[in-house]
């Protein structure tokens, strides 16, 4: 009883300390090209120095889901910065464009890992954002993109990638890596074939990098996103249990980072 009241006194401490998000956008560039991103923080949690955590778009652009995430990682106490890797106000109006404006990064590995690491900029310029303590997470297209950024030899902590393409052009850039790496994918993907995941670990073996990788069982591609839809016939769809475990799961990985 003794134990049990003092754990709800210690939540009651936590939520008395925790504030009213806020939330804003940020233009910022690279060259000619003018690009939007999205701040989300707790005035409270980060009047001293807090981590910050970079969150990719996935392949339709910087959209209401990935504002959303950067609330919720605002409440546990980051600073989160969505960046925009397309620009500001390009967004494909259906997936047949936004294949198409994706593909132009994925084959264009130089140019999307500058777009990155200008967003990741951006973050550590932010008020409050402690930059030892720096993590980036990303969502499909996205979740290529914050392995790219770790290929890049990017100075973050760690990088989690949620239900992205695992493949590299050159995987001998697996030596630039610094982050720990954490993947988070559907055993029932489609668009990430079983060769494409043997050859990111062996990449990553060879280069010596930590890393951990959760396949969630039922699951197929675009797991976390609601906007997918429940049907797994056609290779993505929503599944909340894994969205849970998932979300979860980044959690604890960034305990071990931060803690």
């Amino acid at each position: 009883m003794k134990l049990a009241l003092t754990f709800m006194l210690c939540m009651g401490c936590v939520s008395l300390a925790r504030g009213e998000v806020k939330t804003k956008s940020i233009e910022y560039r690279d060259g000619d090209v003018v690009l939007e991103g999205f701040v989300a923080w707790d005035p409270a949690a980060v009047s001293q120095s807090a981590p910050g955590v970079l969150v990719v778009h996935q392949w339709m652009g910087l959209t209401d889901y990935e504002q959303s995430r950067c609330h919720q990682l605002a409440e546990l106490g980051y600073v989160a910065f969505a960046l925009d890797i397309y620009g500001k106000g390009v967004r494909p109006e259906n997936q047949q464009a936004a294949g198409k404006l994706a593909g132009v990064y994925k084959s264009d590995r130089k140019l999307y890992r500058k777009r990155l690491n200008l967003g990741l900029d951006q973050l550590k310029k932010l008020s409050g954002v402690d930059s030892t303590k720096l993590a980036a997470i990303g969502y499909c297209f996205g979740g290529t993109g914050v392995l790219e950024l770790a290929r890049s030899g990017a100075d973050v902590q760690g990088v989690v990638s949620f239900h992205g393409g695992l493949d590299s052009p050159t995987p001998e850039d697996g030596k630039n890596i610094k982050a720990k790496v954490l993947a988070l994918h559907g055993e029932d993907d489609p668009f990430v074939p079983k060769e494409e995941i043997a050859a990111m670990q062996q990449e990553f073996n060879a280069a010596g990098v930590d890393w951990q990788m959760v396949i969630y069982s039922q699951t197929v591609h675009s797991f976390t996103q609601p906007a997918a839809g429940s049907d797994n016939s056609r290779g993505a769809a929503y599944n909340e249990r894994s969205d849970k475990r998932s979300w979860l799961a980044m959690q604890q990985f960034f305990h071990e980072l931060f803690e």
